[in-house]
């Protein structure tokens, strides 16, 4: 959709993005036959296909924020917003409004995941804390020795992203948590300059930054959903 408004050609899933895609695909075939089977008669089914069409959605609005983050970024050449022009401002705008809705996005859908993976492998994740996040969920696995193999590969893979994925994380919790975090972050570099302009950080590192917490995501959602197919084809059942 974003690409379109942006005047660009339409997306083409490859790499792992489609991999992450299809993976889900494939788990809603497997909820759909075994709805058909047995008609889902407590809806548990069902609960879990309309999590996962939801995920398939989020990780393509999490793409497209990260896509026009970048593609508004290019349009910022100014190393200040004081010396930007009224034009060039606008864009820098609409960069920082899709980069923050992109790392907001990253964990919403991480913890999506977390909740996905609690239901299906009963982790009982509440009774340890009541809102739980997707890493709350990970750690609950150490007390499910039988998906052990699943939770290595995702804590591997989280180790392998923790720098960026600490920094966005940094980002998020400051966005959702703190009172005007901007303008303290604004007030403390005018301290920090002569001239009383506030520089603006490495914007290319920021989007780097969120490409590969779009890349964690799609290898977290590859793990889970590809773990969660081979266990259904090997029991024939969750």
């Amino acid at each position: 959709m974003l690409r379109t408004l942006l005047g660009e050609k339409p997306r083409i899933n490859e790499g792992k993005l489609k991999a992450a895609m299809d993976a889900m695909a494939h788990t809603l075939e497997l909820f759909q036959r075994q709805m058909h089977v047995d008609h889902d008669p407590t809806h548990d089914y069902r609960k879990l296909y309309v999590w996962t069409q939801g995920l398939i959605s989020s990780l393509d609005e999490l793409e497209q924020s990260c896509f026009a983050a970048a593609h508004f970024r290019e349009k910022v050449v100014a190393g200040s917003t004081d010396d930007m022009t009224p034009t060039e401002k606008a864009e820098y705008a609409r960069y920082v409004y899709f980069y923050k809705d992109g790392f907001i996005r990253c964990f919403a859908i991480l913890d999506k995941v977390g909740t996905v993976l609690n239901e299906i492998f009963q982790l009982n994740t509440s009774n340890t804390k009541a809102h739980f996040s997707y890493f709350t969920v990970l750690r609950q696995f150490d007390y499910a020795r039988e998906h052990h193999d699943l939770a290595l590969l995702l804590i591997q893979i989280k180790d392998s992203y923790r720098e960026p994925m600490s920094k966005l994380r940094k980002r998020r919790n400051m966005e959702i948590h703190y009172m005007n975090s901007e303008m303290h972050d604004d007030l403390w570099q005018l301290h920090q300059t002569l001239q009383g302009k506030v520089k603006l950080e490495d914007l290319n590192q920021h989007v780097q930054e969120m490409r590969q917490g779009v890349d964690m995501v799609c290898e977290t959602l590859t793990a889970s959903y590809s773990y969660i197919n081979k266990i259904w084809k090997r029991n024939n059942s969750l």
